[in-house]
């Protein structure tokens, strides 16, 4: 059960219902998180304009949606796991790909050093050693990859915390993590 209440879609406060019916215009709907999040208009309008932000950014939609698949699986999320595994699949993500990374596997390809490295950065609390970074590096990133990768995740622990406090009903195809 919930810890803390969703929203309803038709809520009387103005400021809310503009988000929601921005969410609802970008997504078709608006998920359990963002109207469990609406509980404070102002952490919902940071979480979607840090989302917003980050979109426009230099990872692809697949790339984030890996990358938020490793702190899901790194912080046993299962709601951000189900969430993350629909979206990847709308970013054209392999299945097969996505439950590796979120049963603790690693990617063959470049993508899995995006994995690697924000698994590193949920689990060594942000402290990435100089061969971490330089090995990040050596598949073909740089700086700006970097700082971005840090944001993806930071962004994706906020909400994995959220979901753990708020005990967030999973309103995706329910996906596990390793340790669930």
């Amino acid at each position: 059960m919930q810890r803390i209440d969703a929203l309803p879609l038709d809520t009387q406060d103005a400021a809310v219902a503009g988000l929601f019916t921005a969410i609802k215009g970008k997504m078709g709907g608006v998920p359990n998180i963002m109207r469990t999040m609406a509980q404070s208009p102002a952490a919902l309008e940071g979480y979607l304009g840090f989302s917003g932000a980050l979109g426009n950014g230099r990872f692809t939609d697949a790339q984030r949606e890996l990358a938020a698949l490793a702190a899901a699986s790194a912080n046993s999320c299962d709601y951000c796991a189900s969430a993350h595994s629909a979206l990847g699949k709308m970013a054209g993500l392999d299945a097969a790909d996505m439950q590796t990374v979120i049963s603790g596997g690693q990617l063959a390809s470049a993508d899995g050093k995006i994995v690697e490295t924000a698994r590193k950065i949920v689990n060594q609390r942000g402290v990435l050693s100089d061969a971490d970074v330089a090995d990040f590096y050596s598949a073909g990133f740089d700086a700006g990859h970097l700082v971005e990768l840090v944001a993806v995740t930071a962004l994706n622990i906020f909400t994995n915390y959220f979901n753990h406090i708020a005990a967030t009903e999973i309103d995706f195809p329910v996906v596990t993590t390793k340790a669930a």
